[in-house]
């Protein structure tokens, strides 16, 4: 009857030591089961399980390891396992697994305990952690802007949205966002990125530029707040902020687009994705001259957004066409997914609004980005403590992969055509 053995390599790291060891195995005819490796400072963590046939321990395959592993300065250890706990092992594979990423500006050990004692509480296990940020370094103290950590964990979870509230309230004590996913084929092949405008990939709300402009700041501001509360219907809402701008002249327009306060991590975000071959969408209850400005600066794909009604150089304090809402939103974030060809599962959508709700419902991947409390309460993912690109590390992406994407910014020329719709 053959024998499962599982073999416990550790020591420093240098090139060649599977190879040898897997000769070795090679050579006795003896199965790999299963294998894996983990690397922390040249400090090598190897794992083999392998099946070894009926008298396997009188053949000399320990012997020759043994060898191989002393002549290298590696420490190997041997382990039984019965074949009852190796077919219950095997069951296993087939539980459901989550992503746990933890992003923040600085991630520590109590950080960690914190996060993984609630995984534990749930009787979920963690099979895996690796560090998507790069090395920090300890002699060049310059502030690090980013650390994110992934954990893949088994185990049945019986309410995601629960998980999830459990690890918002978490980040909120401990300032570490933490975002739990299903480890499903969707998280790997995301192809559409929908964003607002207002709020998310610039850090301001253009009415209410145009209000202070216009002289009645504190009244359109009023009525933003109340809206992106939920406490007003968005087009009414809408309606009264633009009657408010009646009159202000179209020059006014060109130096606000100019100064526009870009989100921290937008460039990184969206060049990486557009180097991937993502389509880029702005979705917003803003205004197209505005949001076009944004398209030419990134090579945004498809903007819808209202388009402002002139008359002789001056608001008319109404927009020409349909009303952008938070339901018109999700339609259109549909119909685009539908045009791709694509899954709506495999679409990202980044908002901050109440607004935005319906279409960070449909989205695969919907993100509460440093939104109002209750729509990052019914969302399902949520970004409070860093800027855009930590959706980077929700995509899986390391920073390795990004920096090999290039930094350059996208150009006309370089990246094709953009639709504009009003």
């Amino acid at each position: 009857m053959s024998e499962i053995v599982l073999i416990n390599v550790t020591g420093e790291d240098r090139p060649g030591i599977i190879a040898s060891l897997t000769e070795i195995l090679a050579r006795y005819h003896v199965p790999v089961l299963d294998i894996g490796q983990s690397t922390i400072h040249n400090a090598l963590a190897l794992g083999l399980m392998v099946e070894l046939p009926a008298a396997g321990a009188d053949c000399g395959v320990f012997k020759d390891l043994l060898f191989c592993a002393h002549g290298m300065g590696l420490d190997i250890r041997f382990t039984p396992i019965a074949v009852e706990a190796y077919e219950d092992w095997v069951h296993e594979q087939g539980r459901p697994r989550h992503i746990l990423t933890l992003l923040g500006r600085e991630i520590d050990a109590g950080h960690i305990a914190k996060v993984t004692g609630v995984v534990a509480a749930r009787g979920l296990n963690v099979d895996r952690i690796v560090r998507l940020t790069g090395r920090i370094s300890r002699r060049d103290r310059r502030e690090h802007p980013l650390a994110s950590v992934e954990l893949s964990v088994r185990g049945a979870v019986e309410s995601l949205a629960d998980l999830h509230a459990e690890f918002l309230a978490l980040g909120r004590v401990i300032d570490v966002d933490v975002s739990v996913q299903e480890d499903d084929i969707y998280r790997r092949n995301r192809r559409l990125v929908c964003f607002d405008m207002d709020s998310t990939l610039i850090q301001t709300e253009v009415i209410d530029e145009l209000a202070a402009a216009a002289g009645v700041g504190d009244q359109v501001a009023a009525i933003t707040e109340s809206a992106m509360r939920g406490e007003l219907d968005f087009q009414e809402s809408f309606r009264r902020r633009m009657a408010l701008l009646k009159g202000l002249d179209e020059s006014v327009l060109a130096g606000i687009a100019e100064r526009l306060p870009i989100t921290e991590g937008a460039d990184r975000l969206i060049a990486s994705l557009k180097r991937l071959g993502y389509k880029v969408a702005i979705l917003s209850g803003g205004f197209t001259y505005f949001a076009e400005h944004l398209q030419r600066r990134f090579g945004v794909d498809y903007v819808y957004a209202n388009r402002l009604d002139f008359r002789d150089g001056k608001l008319t304090g109404e927009v020409s066409g349909e009303i952008i809402d938070g339901r018109r939103k999700a339609d259109l974030l549909s119909e685009i997914a539908e045009r791709e060809g694509i899954r709506l599962e495999q679409v990202i959508a980044v908002g901050d609004g109440a607004n935005d709700l319906p279409m960070l419902s449909i989205a695969g991947l919907g993100i509460a980005f440093h939104a109002k409390p209750i729509v990052t309460r019914q969302a399902r993912h949520s970004i409070a403590n860093v800027g855009l690109d930590g959706i980077l590390y929700l995509l899986g992406m390391r920073d390795r992969d990004v920096a090999r994407l290039g930094s350059d910014r996208w150009t006309p020329d370089g990246w094709g055509r953009a639709v504009t719709i009003g």
